[in-house]
């Protein structure tokens, strides 16, 4: 009898290569189809994109592959939107802690895109030009969009129950009181056009410069005061999937979120993207560079998105987001993407470098042994690193020897955002 129920065990053994093949199965089929394509119209060429979908966060591991989307919509000149277009990414990865596994990684990308964005700017406005730039964007790893913006750029999600979420925060002075509020407190100047004989026209304007934006990357004629610190926020999609519209302005002005998303579903990526470009210039015109990506994230079942389920009267919207802490179990994200609702696991949008960039004593050491600055990555002694934290008036717990650190330029560019003096230009 024993030796019967022995083998009976031993017939339940699964090979090691067997498991290792339902392992890799299994992986290939929880990893979605990213597609995606792009339209655009051109009016003042001021207007770039980014697509890279082949970008690995373990160098020769096709298992670590995650893609990045971002549009730069520049002003005063293209020469902003180009050099981010061209550096930002790098200057993002290049803030990462090497060696993490995709979790840890994923958890360090808020902080690591605020700091590749405030570097790009300030490499950008030691080159003494003036123009400036938007800038959306957006990683996509698997089922997790992490989505950094400065300007009016956006990215709206549209998911299959039909709900449409905007990803991004418009940062124009019109509509942001904080903004305003924050501008003036730093040394800036908030009003309209004024014209012969008093009139004002237009929008709400920084001054000096004119700037309808509270932030931007570049702008060094405006003052610092108007910063690339970005919005930050981070989803986990369902395994239904979504799509991403990812636009500038010229769709923006023509176009609420809703009805750009309404106007392309069904389509394929590319063909949506050209229809959301096409509705725009039927409604407003060519009036602005007019740039769009469409990003379709799909089950690994299917080959496109399937139609959007009829919409129950705002009751979606209500469950679409919910908070997620970080150490949840894995059960609730489980049951969250069985019922297609979308985890928020990050979401900031201080403007204050000392808030973005956390209170970490570990935070800050190369594997050198020495310090870094958490901005700009050169090699810190331990005399010359100051804290994020010193002298902050906003973080009264924080303790001014606590990492992160910055060099003594990157503590200037910090105080000149916060109004405390200028560390380029002089704003009279």
């Amino acid at each position: 009898m024993a030796s019967v129920e022995g083998r009976r065990r031993h017939h339940d053994l699964v090979p090691l290569a067997a498991l290792l093949s339902r392992e890799m199965k299994t992986e290939k089929m929880e990893k979605p189809t990213v597609s995606y394509g792009h339209a655009a119209q051109s009016r003042k060429g001021e207007d770039y994109f980014l697509v890279k979908t082949d970008c690995q966060r373990v160098p020769g591991n096709p298992s670590t592959t995650f893609s990045v989307f971002a549009i730069f919509d520049g002003h005063n000149g293209n020469a902003a939107a180009i050099f981010s277009r061209e550096h930002l990414l790098n200057h993002v990865l290049s803030a990462v802690p090497r060696g993490l596994g995709r979790d840890e990684w994923l958890q360090a990308l808020p902080r690591a895109l605020v700091a590749g964005f405030v570097k790009t700017d300030k490499e950008f406005q030691s080159r003494g030009e003036t123009s400036g730039t938007t800038a959306t964007f957006v990683i996509v790893d698997r089922w997790t969009v992490t989505v950094a913006s400065v300007g009016d750029s956006r990215c709206v999600l549209d998911t299959q129950g039909g709900a449409v979420t905007n990803l991004t925060v418009d940062h124009r002075l019109e509509e942001n009181i904080e903004e305003r509020e924050r501008v003036t407190a730093s040394g800036g100047e908030v009003g309209r056009l004024s014209i012969v004989g008093g009139a004002e026209i237009g929008p709400l304007r920084c001054w000096p410069g004119g700037l309808c934006l509270s932030r931007s990357i570049g702008d060094m004629d405006v003052g610092e005061f108007i910063v690339p610190i970005p919005y930050v926020k981070q989803v986990k999609l369902s395994n239904a999937g979504g799509r991403l519209i990812i636009a500038s302005d010229g769709i923006w002005d023509a176009l609420s979120s809703d009805m750009a998303a309404k106007s392309c579903r069904g389509l394929p990526a590319e063909l949506a993207a050209r229809q959301v470009v096409k509705e725009a210039l039927r409604t407003r015109g060519l009036k602005d560079d007019t740039t769009c990506i469409v990003v379709d994230i799909i089950p690994p079942e299917n080959t496109m998105p399937p139609p959007p389920l009829p919409k129950k009267k705002n009751k979606l919207r209500a469950l679409l987001f919910r908070k997620k802490s970080r150490d949840a179990a894995g059960k609730l994200s489980k049951k969250l993407s069985a019922i297609n609702i979308v985890e928020e696991l990050f979401e900031e949008g201080s403007a204050m470098l000392a808030e973005r960039l956390g209170s970490d004593e570990n935070t800050g050491q190369s594997t050198s042994g020495l310090f870094v600055c958490a901005v700009c990555q050169v090699d810190l002694a331990p005399s010359e690193g100051i804290s994020v934290h010193a002298g902050s008036i906003f973080s009264t717990s924080s303790k001014p020897w606590q990492g992160p650190f910055l060099c003594a330029g990157c503590r200037d560019k910090k105080d000149a955002m916060e109004g405390k003096r200028p560390s380029g230009i002089k704003v009279s």
